[in-house]
């Protein structure tokens, strides 16, 4: 039987995990790059909401690009993804600089870092749950 860890770590889904996470990039990339997005606010702060959720399954992709252990990812791993995640979402909110109507918000960077944090762990927690 092939568990989790030894599935998660097998080369052909890394590379699906690379080719999803690149397209993710992309597609928030574009949403940055109009001018205003106009969504009708439910409650305070959905915004951040929206950019701890879309950073989450940013961090899960990140994450998924390493091996795993049975033990789930290795803590090196885990901040690495989460490292790349904050540096896109800082690169995200200096690209919003040059984008008519938008303006770059540190709070957002923050919400994007919980978010992948979010995304990463519980990767990892299920990973390693599964696994043993």
């Amino acid at each position: 039987m092939l568990s989790l860890h030894r599935l998660a770590g097998h080369p052909a889904v890394r590379l699906l995990s690379l080719v999803l996470a690149l397209v993710w990039m992309g597609v928030l990339y574009l949403l940055s790059d109009q001018p205003a997005i106009d969504a009708p606010m439910l409650f305070p702060g959905q915004d951040k909401l929206f950019h701890a959720i879309v950073y989450a399954v940013l961090g899960g992709l990140y994450l998924a690009l390493f091996r795993p252990g049975p033990a789930g990812y290795a803590a090196q791993a885990r901040w690495l993804a989460l490292g790349l995640a904050v540096l896109y979402g800082i690169s995200d909110e200096w690209h919003q600089s040059f984008v008519p109507g938008r303006e770059p918000d540190v709070l957002d960077v923050l919400a994007d870092g919980v978010g992948a944090a979010v995304g990463i762990l519980l990767l990892h927690g299920l990973v390693k749950r599964l696994s043993t």
